[in-house]
């Protein structure tokens, strides 16, 4: 495995921990991972959770009220602070979805902070350029599905005079949120393995651009595999929930622990993509229509149209990550990529990184 070079940022092992929200990965992971020598990523969904709401200015029925405060820039700084201490000084990625309100300030408050990388998924984020331009040492990272979408990515950002540093190339089996349709989630067509080389193509087209696949990538086989198709690196996140230094709270580990390979399902959600995660007592709550009350106190991604959408699905994706994040079983939504039934025990980070790049499942 050679060192993974993202602008002006070598990682020592081609791995970037994935961005997970709510409260995930923040600053322990990130930090923990980046000091191990891949790039740690810390999320910058739903900040205002942070410290038990500490940096939220507003709170409704415990939860960060409204984008300023579920989206805390003060939690921000506070985060990548901590992180890029725990890591030493190395670099450290933050993700932001496009389809977030306040897209553009949070990178802008990310950039402020220091974030390193800038990732950005959830939509095509076709002007992140803009609101980068008077931090030029910041690497840009956008999250695709398909060649198309990068070179329509590559030609918008043309009129910014900038090429993507790293693009990731997420497949079907990721936890969370897909780029893709349901049924295109299980056609062959559509799996990783077969998107990695036309990905890498017409990357080539544009100058010298990594290709970082993602989704159900586990051991370092799989690495190896990716990387003969052409890509410079992978992104994982579901099997850094198994560790120590992960901060997301012992009940949402544990329902991974405890999961089964068929209770790890593909969801609808108010993000009007299909979404992978574990199937709980929340889902069968909403099918009986006893799901909690919608209420969009976050008002959190655009797509969800104030609560219009969560109504449609029946449930409200801020207030149930953020029940996850809490450790709340019986409201919290738990998101995993199709492997997540594969953890079996948590270990420390510099554990996990160890087996990765030497081969112990």
């Amino acid at each position: 495995m050679k060192p993974l070079k993202i602008g002006k940022h070598e990682i020592e092992i081609p791995i970037i921990q994935g961005g997970m929200g709510i409260g995930i990965s923040w600053d322990r992971l990130a930090g923990a991972v980046s000091k191990e020598g891949g790039l740690g990523v810390v999320s910058g969904v739903g900040t205002g959770y942070y410290q038990n709401r500490e940096f939220s200015q507003k709170d409704v029925a415990d939860r960060p009220y409204e984008v300023q405060n579920f989206y805390s820039r003060e939690a921000l700084f506070e985060i990548i602070k901590n992180a890029k201490k725990i890591s030493g000084g190395k670099p450290i990625g933050v993700n932001i979805l496009y389809a977030i309100n306040d897209y553009g300030r949070v990178v802008k408050d990310a950039c402020e902070a220091g974030a390193d990388v800038i990732i950005t998924g959830a939509g095509i984020p076709s002007d992140m350029p803009k609101f980068t331009a008077d931090y030029p040492a910041v690497a840009l990272v956008p999250i695709v599905s398909s060649a198309r979408a990068l070179s329509i990515i590559v030609r918008k950002w043309k009129r910014y005079n900038k090429l993507p540093n790293a693009v990731i190339l997420e497949g079907p089996k990721s936890g969370g949120h897909q780029g893709f349709t349901y049924e295109q989630c299980f056609e062959e067509e559509f799996q990783l393995e077969n998107l990695v080389e036309p990905v890498v193509a017409e990357a080539k087209k544009w100058g010298d651009i990594p290709v970082i696949p993602a989704g159900g990538i586990w051991n370092r086989d799989d690495i190896l595999e990716m990387i003969s198709l052409g890509a410079s690196g992978v992104q994982m996140g579901t099997r850094f929930i198994g560790t120590e230094e992960c901060d997301a709270d012992d009940n949402f580990k544990d329902t991974l622990l405890n999961a089964n390979e068929e209770e790890i399902i593909l969801m609808k959600s108010p993000v009007g993509y299909p979404a992978r995660g574990v199937k709980t007592e929340l889902h069968e709550s909403i099918e009986m229509g006893t799901a909690p009350k919608i209420a969009c106190i976050s008002n959190c991604v655009a797509p969800c149209h104030r609560g219009e959408e969560a109504k449609a699905v029946g449930f409200c994706i801020a207030d149930r990550l953020g029940d996850a994040y809490s450790g709340k079983l019986d409201t919290g939504l738990f998101f995993s990529g199709t492997n997540g039934y594969r953890l079996k025990q948590i270990i420390t980070v510099k554990e996990l990184m160890d087996k990765l790049v030497n081969g112990e499942e």
